[in-house]
């Protein structure tokens, strides 16, 4: 089992330190869907989808999920998917998982607003793939992609990760 700790624009973990982004809105405890904050909290990993044509299959102990062009992830409060993994075409409002910009060639889903899901409390708050320059996120914790294959080997469904300000 690891556990992470994010402060700030840091993550922490055995003694090491990464640096991270995280939202545009920075940390919320009231987080909102579209506030492009973080949310504050201990949330534990679901499992780890990844990108077959541009990762190899990630050692880790999460359970592994291939991304295929017809994945997404709703965002849309309407939905009795809202905050799920729904297949493509999809009439609500939704994210793609394949993508151009890489962000999600690697993609770990925290346990934030899924057990129970609450309508407009925020979704698709994700672990993935920082962009060049860690711009800020739309409320997910982004790493560089060989920090983020460092990090997995140790990851479990047990582990969890703490997100604070300060």
């Amino acid at each position: 089992m690891s556990d992470l700790l994010v402060i700030g624009n840091q993550l922490f973990v055995n003694g090491r330190s990464f640096r991270c982004a995280i939202g545009k809105g920075g940390f919320s405890r009231d987080k909102r869907e579209g506030d492009g904050c973080t949310p504050l909290g201990i949330f534990a990993f679901r499992e780890c989808w990844y990108r077959p044509d541009h990762v190899a299959v990630p050692e880790t102990q999460l359970p592994l999920r291939e991304i295929h062009q017809k994945d997404g992830w709703c965002d849309d409060s309407k939905s009795h998917d809202y905050n799920k993994h729904v297949k493509l075409p999809y009439s609500f409002s939704h994210e793609r998982l394949w993508r151009d910009d890489r962000m999600y060639d690697l993609v770990i889903p925290m346990g934030y607003n899924d057990d129970p899901v609450v309508p407009g409390r925020g979704s698709a708050i994700f672990m993935h793939v920082a962009q060049e320059g860690f711009s800020p996120t739309e409320g997910c914790v982004a790493l560089a992609l060989g920090d983020l294959l460092a990090l997995l080997p140790d990851l479990s469904a047990k582990s969890q990760i703490e997100i604070r300000e300060k």
